[in-house]
């Protein structure tokens, strides 16, 4: 890794929940040299804690100032953020990235762009808050050894279910409270849907196993349908549901990605992680199972962890994708069999999905669940018809050929 340090000039985008807290810990990190220059924003009227002239509305002046040797981009529109980004990289400068949808829909043109004009991409804060996961998949875990990525890569949906199942709140008055609190957005879809936790798990199988992944087939399940039954009868089991993303090694050759809620036992590391933190489980051959924890919502936290990317740039260090280059690329497969918990209200619903083995059945007037084996293909196929039915789906334990 090259060990040349130079200053940072940086040009901002974005002065949000992260933006701001970024502007904060840079404040208080007396030791890294870096300035922000200039900040993007897109409403001008909008009152900040900094003077109006720290702002601009126009895009290029960040990009065509030759000063700037550093872009941060923290604004939350994926199409805009692709175009600051590639632009920034094609100019030969580089990029600090928090936005987890732009990377996993853009992954190999950002790759490219990095091998043709030498400039680099660092997202550790995209995936897992304060959490340096991404670097950890790049330099400790630079082997093939690898079996699997675990965790709750979401901290306002774990939150939510924090509040339903300790402080036996409902959904709307967990999800109303985290919004509140600036871990949700006014929208809570992409964070209750599970589809925050799909964009960060194809980021962390690229750093994992090397694979670029499209995100459109990842099978994604969330929360926004949990009902007080299925909070009963995991009390009542013993569990606690977390929404979960994984990627789990099958065999040498094939890998699977998912994000489901999960019946979550006392044994597992996730079971105790509350509130708006994270926790990732990496498991591999020889080294069995490590722990990562730590705050994965607000401004602070993902703002520690952009600063780390920017510090990291100031000593040259750069992404590089030795799974990629130095292993054979195990293929993403959804030929695999998942033990699910299914909550239904009608049989027409329940019709949809084809079990290949049935072990435990409950059926009443308001309330049904069945509890078997499913092949995630099936679940894929009809991904877009789940998001349609009164139903809800968990799943128990890692996927098996």
């Amino acid at each position: 890794m090259p060990q040349q340090k130079s200053k940072q000039i940086i040009g901002l985008f974005g002065f949000g929940v992260v933006g701001e807290g970024l502007y904060h810990v840079l404040e208080n990190s007396h030791t890294t040299d870096a300035t922000i220059k200039k900040i993007c924003i897109k409403d001008p009227e909008k009152e900040r804690i900094l003077p109006h002239e720290s702002f601009t509305t126009n895009q290029d002046e960040l990009l065509d100032d030759k000063e700037i040797n550093l872009i941060v981009e923290l604004i939350s529109d994926a199409e805009q953020a692709f175009d600051i980004v590639s632009q920034a990289l094609k100019k030969g400068k580089s990029v600090v990235s928090g936005n987890k949808k732009m990377l996993a829909a853009h992954l190999p043109e950002l790759i490219e762009l990095q091998e043709k004009t030498g400039a680099a991409l660092l997202y550790d804060a995209s995936a897992c808050g304060s959490i340096p996961v991404i670097r950890n998949l790049e330099e400790y875990y630079d082997n093939d050894l690898l079996l699997s990525i675990t965790g709750i890569l979401n901290g306002s949906s774990n939150f939510v279910l924090s509040k339903i199942f300790n402080d036996k709140k409902e959904y709307p008055e967990s999800v109303k409270e985290a919004q509140q609190l600036g871990f949700a957005e006014a929208d809570p879809s992409l964070d209750m849907g599970g589809w925050d936790s799909l964009y960060k798990v194809v980021i962390l199988a690229l750093h994992g196993f090397g694979t670029l992944v499209n995100p459109s087939d990842v099978f994604v399940s969330g929360i926004a349908n949990l009902q007080a039954d299925d909070i009963r009868f995991a009390r009542e089991k013993g569990y606690r549901l977390k929404l979960v993303a994984q990627a789990t090694k099958i065999n040498g050759k094939n890998f699977n990605l998912m994000v489901m809620p999960k019946m979550v036992t006392e044994e597992e590391y996730i079971y105790n992680v509350e509130n708006e933190y994270n926790g990732v489980i990496i498991e591999g051959a020889f080294y069995e199972k490590q722990f990562m924890f730590g705050k994965g919502a607000g401004g602070h936290p993902t703002g520690s962890s952009v600063l780390s990317d920017i510090t990291a740039r100031m000593h040259g260090y750069k992404y590089e994708y030795k799974k990629r280059k130095y292993f054979n690329i195990p293929e993403h497969t959804n030929d695999v069999t998942v033990k699910v918990y299914l909550r239904f209200k009608n049989l027409l619903d329940f019709s949809h999905f084809e079990f290949e083995e049935i072990e435990e059945k409950l059926s009443s007037k308001s309330f049904n669940y069945v509890i078997g084996t499913i092949k995630l293909s099936n679940l894929i196929h009809i991904r877009k018809l789940i998001q349609t039915l009164d139903v809800f789906l968990a799943f128990f334990d890692n996927p098996g050929k």
